[in-house]
C-alpha cells in the first residue's frame, strides 16, 4: 500500500486570493472592460480556459481560442508581477504538514488548475520544492475541475494509485474533482465556510489540524 497526498495549490499551500483578484482587476482596465459581479468567488478553482468564454462574454471575441489565450497569458503575467513585487508565505501548517508527510515516506503530488509558471514561481519564493514529488498544472490536463483528470493525472505522476490517495482542496469544484476521481477528500476552509465543505471526507479550518497520521488514518 503506497499511499500518496494530493494538493491543490491556490487556497491550500498558499492563498494568492488578492492577488489573483487585483490581476483580473488590472486585465479589465487595460482591456478597457469591467469584471461581473461576483465571478471571481464562482470562478475560484475552474481554468481560466473555462473562466473567459463563461464569464467574460460581454467583452469583443472572448468565444474564439486565440483571444481566451491571449486574456489568459496576460491575466497570469500580471499575477506573477504581483506576487514576486509583494511575496508570499505558505499558509499555516503547511511546512509542519509537509514534513511530517515527508517524514512518513507519503509523496505529495501538486494537482492544480493554476498554470505551471505560477507554481514554479511561488516555489521558488516559499521555498517547498523538495517536498513534492511532482506537479501536474494546467497545461497538462484536457478537462478542468470538477472533471477528475487533473488529481489522476498527480496521483500517477507521483507512483500512486487513486484508492490510496488524499486530496487536499478548498474549493467546491476540486471536492467534487477529487470525489470523481474515487480519492479521499480533505476540504480546508480557507476560501468557503467550513458548512459548505461537508461532501468532503474531512473538513478543517486549516492544515494545523492534520498530520501524517490523519492521511494513513483513511487506510487503516
Amino acid at each position: 500500500m503506497k499511499v500518496t497526498a494530493i494538493f491543490d495549490w491556490d487556497g491550500v499551500i498558499i492563498d494568492s486570493h488578492d492577488q489573483h483578484e487585483h490581476s483580473w482587476s488590472i486585465l479589465a482596465q487595460e482591456e478597457g472592460n469591467c469584471l461581473p459581479a461576483g465571478f471571481f468567488k464562482e470562478s475560484f478553482g475552474m481554468r481560466n480556459e473555462a473562466i473567459i468564454p463563461k464569464f467574460f462574454s460581454h467583452w469583443p471575441n472572448t468565444q474564439q481560442p486565440e483571444e481566451i489565450a491571449r486574456l489568459a497569458d496576460r491575466k497570469e503575467h500580471l499575477y506573477r508581477q504581483l506576487v514576486r513585487a509583494e511575496g508570499i508565505e505558505p499558509l499555516a501548517g503547511v511546512c509542519q504538514l509537509l514534513t511530517s508527510l515527508k517524514e512518513a515516506d507519503i509523496p505529495c503530488s501538486v494537482g492544480s488548475s493554476t498554470p505551471r509558471a505560477n507554481i514554479e514561481a511561488i516555489m521558488e519564493i516559499i521555498k517547498l520544492s523538495s517536498f513534492f514529488a511532482a506537479i501536474t498544472a494546467s497545461e497538462d490536463v484536457q478537462e478542468g475541475k470538477p472533471d477528475p483528470e487533473v488529481f489522476l493525472k498527480a496521483a500517477e505522476k507521483a507512483g500512486g494509485t487513486p484508492e490510496y490517495s488524499v486530496v487536499f482542496e478548498d474549493a467546491h469544484v476540486g471536492i467534487e474533482a477529487g470525489l470523481a476521481a474515487k480519492m479521499q477528500v480533505i476540504a480546508v476552509a480557507t476560501t468557503h465556510p467550513a458548512e459548505s465543505l461537508q461532501k468532503a471526507h474531512l473538513v478543517c479550518e486549516d492544515l494545523t489540524e492534520v498530520t501524517a497520521e490523519t492521511v494513513l488514518g483513511f487506510f487503516s
